[in-house]
């Protein structure tokens, strides 16, 4: 099960923030958000992206300048979530043609949506990109009329 879903900028800040788990505060989410920043950003490239953190184990990519990172738990098999990042990425990448953080940051409302069609309650919901997109769209329709 997915425990939480982070998109954080080289920096550190964080441009996505979904968690399935309940933190004890926003402090508390906050202070781990930042450790696992640290802990990325820190390793090398040489080294596998899954990190054992606290109860969870952390899988990450780094594209471009956003690293986008999945808490799970311990037992799950990881590279299925680095497939479920990459899928994350081509949705973003295909809904705003060639994703930028720009995009991501001028438009969270439709991320999140994105997010929600694809991962429920911390399990994978749906694996089709035309899926997806096309509730996406369904959505984005409706709102306009």
């Amino acid at each position: 099960m997915i425990r939480f879903f982070l998109l954080q900028n080289r920096v550190g800040k964080t441009r996505l923030s979904k968690w399935y788990v309940q933190a004890n505060d926003d402090k508390e989410k906050a202070r781990i958000e930042s450790e696992i920043h640290r802990m990325v950003v820190a390793r090398d490239r040489k080294y596998t992206s899954f990190i054992e953190f606290m109860n969870y184990k952390l899988v990450y990519r780094r594209y471009a300048g956003l690293f986008f990172t999945i808490a799970v738990d311990v037992n799950d098999n990881e590279l299925a979530y680095l497939e479920t990042i990459h899928l994350f990425v081509e949705l973003l990448d295909k809904f705003f043609s060639n994703v930028c953080e720009l995009d991501i940051v001028f438009n969270f409302n439709k991320v999140y949506s994105i997010l929600d069609e694809y991962i429920l309650a911390g399990e994978i919901s749906e694996t089709s990109k035309l899926e997806i997109l096309d509730r996406i769209k369904e959505l984005e329709k409706r709102e306009k009329d």
